[in-house]
Parts: C-alpha cells; sequence; structure tokens
C-alpha cells in the first residue's frame, strides 16, 4: 500500500513520541521553565474562560495540567500512546480525557471548543502543507462560533543552517553528551532533526520530522479555513512582536454570525 503525505505525519508524530516518551520532560521541563509554562496557562486560560479547550499534540501534559489547574476543562489528543501514559501517572492526568489519534483531524469529544491550542512547535510536526490546511479547517469546524485557535512556534529562520545542515550540542557531562543534527531543504520547508546521544548504555536517537511555515503562510491558512487573525504576540506573557522575535502565539478567531 502507498502511504500519503497525511499517514507519513501520522507515523511521525507516533514514531517520535512513543521514542522521546521516557526523556521527553527531563530533556524539555528544564530548571526556570515553571514560569514559562505558568505564563503559558494564564494566556490560555484567559481566552478560554471554563472551556471546553482542546490541546493538540497535548504530550505528557507539561501545559493542559497547569491549565485544568486554573479550572478550564481540558481535552488533549496525541498520536503517541506512550506520551499519554506519561501524562496519566502524573499528579490530575488521569482526570483529563485524552484520545490517541491524528491531531490533524481533530477528533476529540467534548466539542464544539471555546479554545483550540498547540504549543511548543508542535504544529510543524504535519510534515506537509496539506496536512495542515486540513488541521486548520478542522480547527475551524470543532470550534464554537466566537472560539479561538492559539498557536505557538518559531519563526523560520534559514541563517542556522550552513550549508543546509546544523549540530548543536544540547548537552555535555563527564560521561555523557547530546546532540542535535538537523538537515534543512529550504525548497520544501522541511527540517528532519536527529537527537542523538551517547553514554555509558551506548547510542541512541531520536527521529523529528518538521514541515515549518511563515506566520505569514499560516495566516493563509487560516483565512482559508474561516478564521480571523486577532492577536500575534513574541511570546506567552504578552511580548511585542517583532522581526527580531524567534517565536510568534497567534490568536485566530472563528467569525461569531450572532455579533
Amino acid at each position: 500500500m502507498v502511504s500519503t503525505g497525511s499517514e507519513d505525519a501520522v507515523l511521525g508524530a507516533a514514531l517520535y513520541g512513543e521514542q522521546i516518551a521516557g526523556v521527553y520532560d527531563d530533556w524539555f521541563s528544564l530548571p526556570g521553565s515553571e514560569p514559562e509554562r505558568a505564563a503559558a496557562a494564564d494566556f490560555l486560560c484567559t481566552r478560554a474562560g471554563h472551556g471546553p479547550a482542546l490541546e493538540l499534540g497535548v504530550g505528557t501534559g507539561r501545559v493542559a495540567l497547569p491549565l485544568a489547574a486554573r479550572g478550564t476543562t481540558v481535552v488533549g489528543i496525541d498520536a503517541s500512546p506512550r506520551m499519554l501514559a506519561q501524562l496519566a501517572e502524573k499528579p490530575g492526568g488521569r482526570d483529563l480525557e485524552v484520545v490517541v489519534g491524528d491531531f490533524a483531524d481533530v477528533t476529540a469529544p467534548g466539542g464544539p471548543f471555546s479554545l483550540v491550542y498547540v504549543v511548543f512547535n508542535t504544529f510543524f510536526m504535519l510534515c506537509d502543507q496539506e496536512t495542515q490546511l486540513r488541521c486548520f479547517a478542522n480547527v475551524a469546524a470543532a470550534l464554537r462560533p466566537g472560539g479561538l485557535f492559539v498557536l505557538e512556534a518559531f519563526v523560520p529562520d534559514q541563517t542556522r543552517y550552513d550549508r543546509g545542515q546544523r549540530v548543536l550540542v544540547d548537552s555535555l557531562t563527564s560521561d555523557a553528551a547530546r546532540l542535535s543534527l538537523a538537515l534543512h531543504d529550504p525548497v520544501e520547508q522541511r527540517v528532519q532533526v536527529r537527537h542523538l546521544t551517547l553514554g555509558p548504555e551506548g547510542m541512541r536517537t531520536y527521529p523529528i520530522e518538521l514541515r515549518y511555515a511563515w506566520p505569514s503562510e499560516l495566516d493563509l491558512m487560516g483565512r482559508l479555513a474561516g478564521l480571523e487573525l486577532t492577536e500575534r504576540w513574541g511570546g506567552w506573557s504578552g511580548q511585542p512582536f517583532t522581526a527580531a522575535s524567534p517565536t510568534h502565539v497567534s490568536v485566530w478567531r472563528k467569525p461569531d454570525p450572532r455579533r
């Protein structure tokens, strides 16, 4: 059977989550990151109210759990059962309703939603433009009139790559190292990343496949889905979005014909 781009995107997201679940929180919940997670939960709670809210690619619940603790009903969808198992082991994790599936389909119980959100570049794990467009359309269908779609992602920076590649040392100790290796295809807007760990237990690799999009392209996807851009910030704390911003937090609204 020939796989479609959509199927490849699902397999890529699931493979990433299944392989990295055991180390995900150790790698990405770094000391000092709690204020940013709190700011993200505050930002989302202000716009979701009591909800319900749906997180696409909920993972281990780093944002969903603090959002739920603020009183918002949160539903999550993720392609990786192991990531969701990690979420369930955390305080409050079993209180969230979660489903295993392709988050581009936005198929989850509890809608229509007042808020759908996706954070930490997870949207770019949908590895082709068609799937990203489908996700926007399905988000619009899942939102109630006046509901919001919030997306956090990096702003593409092609200067990060030298001859289409990049090697970065993420951590280094006396007996172990973690590297990030990347290949960049500017035509397809694709980045292939391999996290590589070297230590006493040998070598392990963790694959990530991304298809990035500029904010203007995301805005067009939103317009095609019938959503209106209402906010864009340089971070969760309301920093202005400028040409120097490395990330953006963007908010699109589903029009309410009653207003």
